[in-house]
């Protein structure tokens, strides 16, 4: 995925940031946490996921544990994975999502990615 697909895709999602840092990687964060990043363009993109998704991830080729990341759950997909940048979205998503449930409600609440305890399911027909 080249950064002109994924600082969009990444910038779409709610509350969340992008920064370059390091080498000029381009760097997602929400709630100042980092969920995801791409490592050169085209390179790597580095991601959390579940630990299920990391035991099978790191199996597929082209997928390897992320340096320095890797203890904490994060993968290094290249552009020689055989992920499409759909299912690559997924992921991103997901790790968006992961990162994001760690933060306090007040950082949830103040992204607009929680509802306030009030608000939650009143009044509301789904």
């Amino acid at each position: 995925m080249h950064r002109a697909v994924f600082e969009p895709f990444v910038l779409s999602l709610k509350g969340a940031t992008l920064v370059r840092q390091w080498r000029d990687d381009s760097v997602a964060k929400v709630g100042g946490k980092i969920f995801c990043l791409l490592d050169c363009d085209p390179g790597e993109i580095w991601l959390k996921v579940s630990d299920m998704s990391f035991a099978l991830m790191t199996e597929m080729d082209g997928i390897r544990p992320a340096p320095y990341f890797a203890r904490a759950g994060w993968v290094a997909i290249s552009h020689f994975s055989p992920l499409t940048d759909a299912e690559i979205r997924v992921y991103i998503g997901a790790a968006h999502g992961l990162v994001a449930q760690k933060l306090s409600r007040k950082q949830r609440q103040a992204l607009g990615l929680d509802e306030p305890a009030g608000d939650a399911g009143q009044g509301r027909i789904a």
